[in-house]
Order: structure tokens, then sequence, then C-alpha cells
């Protein structure tokens, strides 16, 4: 069971910055942070901070 807890909580730790990327890979034109210049460096941070604050929560919660 505890493999399962940590197989599940790596799989939603690294499905986020997967979720934003496609997003950003998309081909869409109207996407406001395209045409800004820091659009890509908000997108990276915000992938990492999804990905620390998720490795902390299952960190507190034992499942890694």
């Amino acid at each position: 069971m505890e493999d399962f807890k940590k197989i599940s909580s790596w799989a939603a730790i690294l499905f986020a910055p997967t979720l934003v990327g496609t997003v950003y890979a998309m081909d869409f034109d109207h996407v406001p942070e395209l045409h800004r210049a820091g659009g890509y460096p908000f997108a990276i941070l915000l992938m990492a901070g999804v990905c620390t604050s998720l490795y902390f929560v299952f960190k507190r919660r034992d499942w890694l």
C-alpha cells in the first residue's frame, strides 16, 4: 500500500508541470502571457511552485 501512495504522489507532482506545459506548447495566439516579456518565466515559476507545494503536502501526509 505504501508503494502505491509513493507512486501516486510522484505522478501527481509530475502531472502539474505537464499540464501547464501542454497549454503553453499549443499554438494559441491569444494566451496573454505569450505577448509579455515575463510570460515564460512566470510559467516556469508556476510549475516549480506547484510541484514544490505538492511535494511538501505529500511529505507532510507521509506519502513520500
